[in-house]
């Protein structure tokens, strides 16, 4: 009687951009973790039984590269890491084969300081790097993820870096997902590249915290028909993110999305804003303070105070294996265009979709339900050998 044939996944490719920073680290960490067996798959919500059977890449089929401009080694950020709490205890040395092998995977990225490539040439040379890098592991695909600093909003014609990246992505064949507030895909040049290219993308800004409490909290509100007055906020970070929202422009860029949301569930923009401050100490943990003044019945003033105190990279790594996942497989199902079902992982999603969370939730479960193919286990292609 003959063996059963070994079942070949393909492999897919996870370029992040920003991949030596504390997201893309704690992700490549987490990722080999999680597939060695040695954590569960906390805060994955493609790991539930409602996304069972959707034909998703497995975790042990990610390959991880990147473009960064720092040069600081993925084993020795992860150590750094878990010196400040991040990651657990011996993690780093648990899984330094994986994160070494995802760093031999990253490239110096642009534009540099003194760079005189123009526009088009750094738009070749990232997408070069990605070509070489899905041809040299024979990837089925590789997903493009900014994860990268905050960018302030462009001005004028030029491409910002995040949108260099971004149009990489498009020349080099990959669908891309913006985790960031920055332009990217958003950058109105490349609007008619994107829309052109039959790739899949999603975005923009992930919603971790703050933002994912406005989510609930916001619809609450208006279904309960209770008058909001006010809405202000603090977040209170540190870390690159801490660092670059420093900048007044790029905190203006992140509190749009915030905003937004609001205006989106309550149906009016209520008063009050939210302040961004750099606490360096904090390192990569937050916290996030709203006050909300409400009117109750007979105009009866009352008022909510909530409390969000995380850690970004821990909060958004999983996301971001999320949606690597969900993106590879759309692409895979021939899907196109932006996925506004995945605005569940979004402050400022694309495409068309409700603001509120249960509703965004409701349209990623439809979105796994398009992605499952009748007959087999799991719908992922087979090649056996």
């Amino acid at each position: 009687m003959s063996a059963e044939p070994s079942v070949v996944r393909p492999r897919v490719g996870v370029w992040l951009i920003g991949a030596r920073g504390s997201v893309a680290t704690t992700a490549v960490a987490g990722c080999a973790a999680v597939t060695a067996g040695l954590h569960p798959p906390t805060g994955m919500v493609t790991e539930t039984p409602d996304f069972a059977d959707c034909g998703l890449p497995p975790l042990s089929a990610l390959v991880f590269g990147g473009h960064d401009v720092v040069d600081c080694p993925l084993p020795k950020r992860a150590e750094a890491l878990a010196a400040g709490g991040v990651l657990p205890p011996g993690l780093p040395s648990a899984v330094h084969a994986e994160l070494a092998a995802a760093d031999r995977e990253i490239r110096i990225g642009g534009p540099l300081p003194g760079d005189t490539r123009d526009e088009d040439d750094l738009v070749e040379s990232l997408a070069s790097d990605l070509r070489d890098f899905v041809g040299r592991h024979g990837l089925a695909r590789a997903v493009v993820v900014n994860v990268a600093s905050t960018e302030p909003v462009p001005t004028g014609s030029a491409l910002p870096a995040s949108s260099l990246y971004a149009a990489a992505a498009l020349r080099a064949g990959c669908p891309y997902v913006n985790f960031t507030p920055s332009a990217g895909l958003h950058h109105p040049s490349l609007a008619t590249a994107a829309g052109s290219s039959g790739l899949p993308y999603a975005g923009r800004d992930g919603k971790t915290g703050q933002t994912l409490l406005r989510s609930v909290l916001g619809p609450m509100f208006a279904q309960r028909a209770l008058a909001v007055r006010a809405w202000s906020g603090t977040n209170l970070l540190g870390g690159g993110d801490g660092a670059a929202l420093a900048d007044p422009a790029a905190a203006a860029a992140k509190n749009a999305g915030k905003e937004r949301v609001l205006a989106d569930t309550l149906g009016t923009v209520p008063e009050g804003e939210v302040h961004i401050d750099d606490v360096p100490a904090l390192g990569d943990w937050k916290t996030a303070w709203d006050h909300i003044a409400f009117d109750g019945f007979l105009g009866t003033r009352m008022v909510l105070q909530t409390t969000w105190q995380g850690c970004d990279s821990a909060l958004a790594a999983p996301l971001v294996l999320d949606l690597v996942r969900l993106v590879a497989r759309a692409h895979e199902a021939g899907l196109s265009g932006p996925l506004g079902e995945l605005g569940f992982y979004f402050k400022d999603p694309v495409g068309n979709g409700p603001a509120a969370l249960g509703e965004q939730y409701a349209r990623l479960l439809g979105l796994a339900e398009r992605l499952r193919r009748p007959g087999g286990r799991d719908g992922v292609p087979e090649v056996r050998r």
